[in-house]
């Protein structure tokens, strides 16, 4: 992904800063974050304004936007026509004419006639945190869901929008519209592509989802548990899937660099197979549209055995960020499908101090590590392998005498306590858990 604005980028087309309202902006193009902070004793949040104007700046990098000048901006009272008063936009207009910016980042959700105003005011392309969002899923999804589902949400987002373009609906791929595309198309055109395409990417989704069931279905009658990594976005998930796997994920410092569910074997002690699955991450305040468009894909976490939620330890937000995981995860009726382990991650970006009180923390719910360094691993690997094999019962069977491969099964994935065998059949008393009990049933 490039740095910075590419060889088509336009200038001097007569607009301020080059703002080209026929082609667009480009990804790489300066881009200005503002965070409106409303004077209002309703709004709450565990976060600073720093540490959210911080995360915006993460989300505009993330899809390589040069960020120029990020500032909250506090509010009195929220224009209805145009989000700001009249006196913060003439500033704000020259903050962006001063840097030259070209995109402005407004985190908040921006109404589509604020959105027009504030264009005119500023003279530069306006994105709020939902089409930022949505911006940088349409670059990042590569499966055939992941892309359905993005555009999807898209779509859902901009359908009561009155836009410039609906390019997009012919891209094979990259971002969804928000930051380029060339010249101008009909609104009732655009309106009419939008509702078929909706109705044609909803019937395209219900097949994959069909799909992925069938799926999942083969894969419960399969032996192997399964475990699903989730956390705040940027808390080490994939970097952890790639230690844990020998995998080759994409994984950067960068907000939302998985967006597609990825699975792989793994082996535990006492297990021979587990199935590992790395997720898309979770952010504070993540648009609607995008948690009802992934949840086909979040999915994969309902079915898990065990839940391992990934914290970045190091970040001054932590505590909050997995605020954020916890309800989302209860959002969607996840929270209380499976065992739920911690996993405080990047304790090697931690001074000694803090790196000790951290690693005090540990308890049965809650391992320390480095994924990128490696500490800890061998104790997570363990700890996930208890998890499973926790609230193992004791179950009778009778197996045919001749059935090697059930009673190797149960070899494998449980405590066998005895065998007798009585002719052609033979008893067998064994420890599982409720999850083994069912999969051995299902075999």
């Amino acid at each position: 992904m490039s740095a910075g604005p590419g060889p088509e980028h336009a200038k001097g087309n007569g607009k301020p800063n080059g703002w080209d309202a026929e082609r667009g902006i480009r990804l790489g193009s300066a881009a200005v974050v503002v965070l409106p902070v409303r004077d209002d004793s309703q709004e709450k949040s565990l976060r600073s304004p720093g540490a959210r104007l911080a995360e915006a700046a993460g989300l505009a990098c993330a899809i390589a936007l040069d960020v120029v000048h990020q500032e909250a901006v506090r509010l009195r009272a929220v224009s209805a026509s145009s989000l700001f008063g009249k006196g913060q936009i003439e500033r704000l207009a020259a903050t962006v004419a001063a840097h030259e910016a070209e995109v402005v980042i407004i985190d908040g959700i921006v109404s589509p006639i604020q959105q027009r105003n504030l264009e005119k005011g500023l003279g530069a392309k306006v994105i709020d945190r939902t089409g930022l969002i949505l911006e940088i899923f349409g670059e990042r999804a590569s499966t055939r869901e992941g892309t359905l589902q993005v555009e999807l949400a898209h779509l859902q987002y901009q359908a009561s929008r009155l836009v410039r373009s609906w390019t997009h609906l012919e891209r094979q791929r990259g971002g969804f519209g928000f930051l380029g595309g060339p010249g101008e198309s009909q609104i009732e055109t655009d309106r009419r592509l939008i509702r078929d395409r909706i109705s044609r990417l909803k019937k395209e989704l219900e097949e994959v989802r069909r799909t992925r069931g069938l799926h999942r279905r083969q894969r419960q009658k399969a032996p192997w548990p399964i475990v699903a990594l989730v956390g705040y976005t940027n808390a080490g998930k994939s970097t952890l899937f790639n230690r844990l796997t020998g995998a080759d994920v994409f994984a950067q410092d960068l907000l939302f660099a998985t967006l597609d569910p990825t699975m792989r074997a793994i082996t535990l002690p006492g297990f021979d197979k587990v199935v590992l699955s790395d997720t898309v991450g979770f952010v504070s305040d993540l648009p609607t549209q995008l948690v009802a468009a992934f949840r086909a894909t979040l999915e994969e976490v309902l079915e898990a055995d065990l839940i391992v939620h990934v914290r970045d330890v190091a970040h001054p937000d932590s505590d909050a960020q997995a605020a954020d995981v916890t309800s989302v995860l209860g959002d969607l009726g996840i929270a209380e499908t499976a065992p739920l382990l911690t996993v405080l991650n990047k304790i090697d970006a931690l001074e000694s101090d803090a790196r000790a009180a951290v690693l005090a923390r540990g308890d049965e719910a809650t391992v320390a590590v480095s994924a990128l360094g490696g500490e800890g691993i061998d104790v997570l690997r363990r700890r996930i392998a208890d998890l499973l094999r926790v609230e193992a019962k004791t179950h009778q069977f009778r197996l045919a005498a001749s059935d090697g491969r059930r009673l190797a099964w149960l070899h494998e994935h449980g405590e066998v306590l005895g065998e007798a065998s009585d002719g052609e059949t033979m008893a067998v008393e064994v420890r599982l858990s409720d999850i083994d009990r069912a999969r051995f049933a299902a075999i």
